[in-house]
């Protein structure tokens, strides 16, 4: 129970160690070249992304693509750009753009912001429409589940409504949830909330005092290689 190592252990142990990664690292490639795997790639996406379009696209993807392994990391947007530069994923989808000068960016897809409130259980067609003034004064306002239009959005709900209260939230999901049990009200990309809106759980209301955000989406990567542009291609294929 006391082994430890001696100086000459103590000066090969880093070699050992990247000994047994190489092998290890080996036997995952020989598992996943027997398995039908002749190309991978690993991606890195953020909770909202991989929440609504991604598993539906990922699926025809991997149909088509069945050679490709491909390997999911779900990362906040504010982390991926980093996990793309240290080249731990081949390519990110993110929120945000990336900063690095040595990171390249282009934007997937633009989602359209709406302000949803909880369904107030009238008829849709004989119901007069929910003010939104009536609702941006009265009602709680759920800030901070997206990470790319909140700062700029909170700046001008002060302006418009300067006595409005608000409450950040850090998940979509979660906002979601709050909305419906009554807790506030919130400005949701559209894709996040398409099925409550059909279901009648949620309601958009419409907004006429300022121009709303954009909700957008980016593909990240260091270097560019066939299997990472073969998946943006498909990508493109879509429309969100």
């Amino acid at each position: 129970k006391k082994v430890a190592l001696t100086e000459a252990g103590r000066y090969f142990v880093g070699e050992a160690k990247e000994m047994v990664r190489v092998h290890e690292d080996g036997l995952k490639k020989m598992r996943s070249f027997m398995q039908g795997y002749t190309a991978a790639l690993k991606i890195a996406i953020s909770p909202l992304i991989a929440d609504t379009i991604l598993p539906a696209v990922l699926k025809r993807f991997m149909n088509e693509y069945p050679y490709v392994e491909v390997d999911v990391k779900i990362i906040e947007s504010s982390d991926i750009e980093r996990a793309v530069m240290n080249e731990e994923v081949d390519i990110g989808l993110s929120c945000l753009p990336s900063l690095h000068k040595e990171v390249g960016s282009e934007k997937l897809y633009s989602d359209r912001v709406m302000l949803v409130a909880p369904h107030d259980g009238r008829d849709f067609e004989s119901a007069l429409p929910l003010d939104e003034e009536e609702v941006l004064h009265h009602a709680r306002i759920l800030t901070h589940n997206h990470p790319g239009y909140w700062e700029e959005l909170c700046e001008i709900l002060k302006h418009f409504y300067p006595n409005s209260k608000m409450m950040k939230v850090s998940q979509i999901h979660i906002t979601k949830r709050f909305i419906t049990e009554g807790l506030g009200v919130s400005f949701l990309p559209s894709s996040t909330v398409r099925r409550e809106l059909l279901e009648g759980r949620l309601m958009e209301i419409p907004v006429r005092s300022f121009e709303l955000p954009e909700a957008n989406a980016y593909s990240l990567w260091k270097y560019p290689h066939e299997t990472q542009q073969q998946f943006l291609r498909f990508l493109s294929r879509f429309h969100y």
